[in-house]
């Protein structure tokens, strides 16, 4: 069955936390595969997680504190 926006969008959010069930996983991606928005949602909270990550293991910003 299809995934909605909001469940869609919880199932990403979850998956930063822990491993989606494969069934989980497949009506994701077949969401994803039609939905702009939330691919578009997907790709945002992707790269906040690497900012993020980036930032707390000190980042370009640490690099150029210690010169």
């Amino acid at each position: 069955m299809m995934k909605t926006c909001r469940e869609a969008t919880r199932l990403m959010s979850e998956s930063q936390e822990r491993d989606l069930l494969i069934s989980e996983k497949a009506s994701l991606k077949l969401h994803l595969a039609v939905c702009g928005a939330c691919r578009n949602f997907n790709k945002q909270m992707k790269t906040l997680r690497h900012i993020t990550k980036s930032y707390a293991e000190g980042g370009p910003e640490k690099a150029d504190t210690e010169k």
